[in-house]
């Protein structure tokens, strides 16, 4: 069941962290899709220390970036467990010189910044000896060309599927949720990936619902539990139009999900400030991910970005928490939200007006407008409109009051917004 606090969340974090970070290559997908042997991959067990690992910290940094909640990958798709599972023996605790669980104290340390706890986890496994035993249900034989089949770690050898293996697979699966559901207390998000290669009656994702709400009853669930999921996660692609009902935008601040040393391509604080108001001006949060390198310090880079954002939150807190989506597209070019009770409309803007900055649509009168952060009152006029359709507001913005990562103006209204969305009058 969806919960409240999400809707007003806003910022989440995203974590991958894992051995991969040892190498700085691709999580799981290096071997996967044969850029680096299985085997090299997982000598990376051998160098991963989580040396310098300070959960304490990395949640500090969190809330002052202003999020409200954290998804660490406890599990990727390598299999590699960040708690000491007991359905197997692939975890850091067992397998790598971190030798401990690194699940428990980011849970204590969130909870300690007042932050929602959030759990990664990989549905496929592919170093699980009885995961690659069956082909997707709904798919027939014919269906698969000979480089699947020759993928060792997604699908068996043709004609060689092992139903029981697959169910030993899925109790080792549930053995492993189980964990996670019992050993940390409450948990608030469960953020699942990795479902594609089955298809959901293989997964039992009716049942796994209904087993993970008796488990945690107040966690949410995101839609890779396929149709049995809470809400939306488009990812990397920032979506032009709302995903129906409650979403969550995630992307990475440079183009890497984990630790890659080469890549420093990092967006720019100016350029996040804009993903962060689009998105929550239709509605959504945005998981913005960090990737921690093996011993567990954050990269320069992506703290400065995180710091950024959170300045710039900060001084524009009251048009981003306790607001929803904001005006229809089309009636102002920058995003919007607005106070839950219609009546205070917030403009963000990301570029230098020339001088006034224009609204259609709207059907209220304006009481004022006013610069959020500064609090400086702005003039203002309503142009034109005929009949039913109204004029548009124009809004006068001093040079000294833009922001340099972007503008935000309130509008104070008579009453709930109303808006026009239409043809106009001939």
């Amino acid at each position: 069941m969806m919960q409240q606090w999400f809707l007003d969340a806003k910022l989440g974090i995203f974590i991958h962290y894992g051995i991969y970070a040892v190498k700085g290559i691709a999580e799981s997908w290096s071997f996967f899709n044969g850029q680096i042997s299985y085997d090299d991959y997982m000598s990376q067990l051998d160098g991963f220390t989580a040396s310098k690992y300070d959960p304490e910290s990395w949640a500090e940094l969190f809330e002052r970036a202003g999020a409200k909640y954290a998804v660490m990958t406890t599990k990727h798709h390598d299999g590699v467990a960040l708690w000491d599972t007991q359905a197997n023996d692939l975890s850091v605790v067992r397998r790598t010189p971190a030798g401990r669980d690194l699940v428990a104290p980011y849970v204590d340390a969130l909870r300690r910044h007042g932050l929602k706890v959030g759990f990664y986890f990989s549905h496929l496994d592919w170093s699980h000896p009885d995961y690659a035993s069956v082909l997707a249900s709904r798919r027939h034989e014919a269906d698969y060309s000979e480089d699947a089949y020759s993928n060792r770690f997604a699908y068996p050898p043709k004609g060689q599927e092992d139903s029981e293996k697959w169910q030993s697979f899925l109790r080792f699966h549930r053995a492993q949720l189980q964990e996670l559901c019992s050993n940390f207390g409450p948990i608030d998000v469960l953020w699942f990936d990795g479902e594609w290669e089955r298809d959901p009656e293989q997964w039992d994702m009716a049942g796994l619902r209904k087993q993970l709400e008796l488990w945690q009853p107040k966690c949410i669930f995101n839609a890779r539990l396929s149709e049995h999921g809470d809400y939306a996660t488009p990812e990397q692609g920032l979506p032009t139009a709302p995903p129906e009902g409650p979403w969550e935008f995630c992307v990475t601040i440079n183009d890497s999900w984990g630790y890659q040393g080469q890549d420093d391509n990092h967006k720019s604080v100016r350029q996040i400030v804009r993903m962060f108001a689009e998105v929550i001006g239709m509605g959504g949060n945005l998981l913005l991910d960090v990737g921690p390198r093996e011993d567990g310090t954050l990269q320069p880079p992506q703290v400065e970005r995180l710091l950024g954002l959170g300045d710039w939150i900060k001084r524009h807190s009251e048009a981003i928490y306790g607001t929803v989506a904001g005006l229809p597209a089309g009636l102002f070019y920058g995003a919007s939200t607005l106070s839950k009770d219609r009546t205070k409309l917030f403009l963000f803007f990301f570029d230098r007006p020339w001088d006034q900055v224009a609204v259609k649509g709207i059907l209220n009168q304006v009481e004022s407008v006013s610069v959020v952060g500064s609090g400086t009152r702005l003039s203002h006029k309503m142009i034109g409109g005929l009949g039913p359709t109204p004029g548009v507001l124009w809004i006068d913005v001093p040079e000294r009051e833009v922001d340099s990562n972007a503008t935000v103006l309130e509008v104070r209204l008579d009453g709930p917004l109303r808006t026009y969305v239409g043809e106009g009058r001939a």
